[in-house]
């Protein structure tokens, strides 16, 4: 299976390319859209903008509520955003265009989960859920106010009734329980910049996946098993909330940085990555 993003927003002048190409290979991104970051519009001109991608074949939309107005605009670093959201999903209902919402849970925007959802419940929605920020990119930052088990108790039960707690547990959880998964699959991510463009265009494809596999083989035959770092890292007080795959991150981390190894980081997505599963 293929998918295509265009990086942290799919703001493109080629988009409508993109989902053409996409459906004629039966790609699932030819039908659904991420429309975080996009630029601001106002009503009307997102009205064209949803009609358009629902012309060319985008069923389901996809939005990130971080926070109320005054919290999400200020996290956001973009005065409006809030609003420009709900004017998002306002024209999407009327369109007949599906949307789902995520929101991200720290540990200064719990107490705002419950009213946040009440006011999104208004919304025609086909999903709404919350989660906790990946243990990557830009989501470290975040791990100074990584959402714990003294923040689930407290949040209301609109909050609780959203957050999937199979999928995201504190780390004493995982690790009382001890019942890590094997990955079985892995997603290939090529990522196409102006510096490796020239060297992946004249790179055959089978030779391009061979490429990858080797980036994805050499990083994990250097660093252990969940499981065995879980034993060496493992903090089983620790009541702050990972899935499964941020915990195997958290600790990939700390023992490339002990053991001062040098090696491609496959989980920046910044370069060509990987995610096993």
């Amino acid at each position: 299976m293929l998918t295509f993003g265009f990086g942290y927003s799919m703001e493109h002048p080629r988009l409508l390319e993109a989902i053409d190409f996409m459906n004629e290979i039966g790609s699932p991104t030819g039908r659904f859209l991420q429309l975080d970051g996009m630029k601001f519009r106002d009503p009307a001109q997102i009205r064209s903008f949803l009609s358009g991608v629902q012309a060319h074949g985008v069923e389901l939309i996809d939005l990130t509520f971080y926070g109320t107005r005054e919290y999400h605009d200020r996290f956001a670093a973009r005065p409006g955003d809030f609003d420009f959201l709900l004017d998002i999903l306002c024209q999407a209902n009327a369109l007949g265009l599906a949307v789902e919402v995520g929101i991200p849970l720290t540990r200064e925007n719990a107490g705002q989960a419950d009213g946040l959802i009440e006011e999104l419940e208004h919304f025609s929605l086909s999903r709404l859920f919350c989660f906790i920020p990946h243990q990557e990119g830009r989501g470290i930052s975040l791990n100074r106010v990584r959402f714990r088990h003294e923040d689930y108790t407290a949040l209301g039960q609109r909050g609780k009734r959203h957050l999937n707690t199979a999928r995201f547990r504190p780390e004493g959880q995982w690790l009382a329980e001890n019942q890590f998964s094997v990955p079985q699959e892995r997603a290939l991510y090529l990522s196409l910049t102006g510096e490796n463009m020239a060297f992946f265009e004249q790179l055959p494809f089978a030779e391009t996946i061979a490429y990858l596999e080797e980036l994805d083989d050499a990083y994990y035959r250097t660093v252990p098993s969940l499981g065995e770092l879980a034993e060496r890292y493992g903090e089983p007080d620790n009541t702050e909330y990972y899935s499964e795959r941020d915990l195997y991150l958290k600790y990939q981390h700390r023992y490339i940085v002990g053991n001062k190894i040098e090696i491609y980081d496959i989980n920046d997505e910044r370069q060509c990555s990987s995610r096993r599963f």
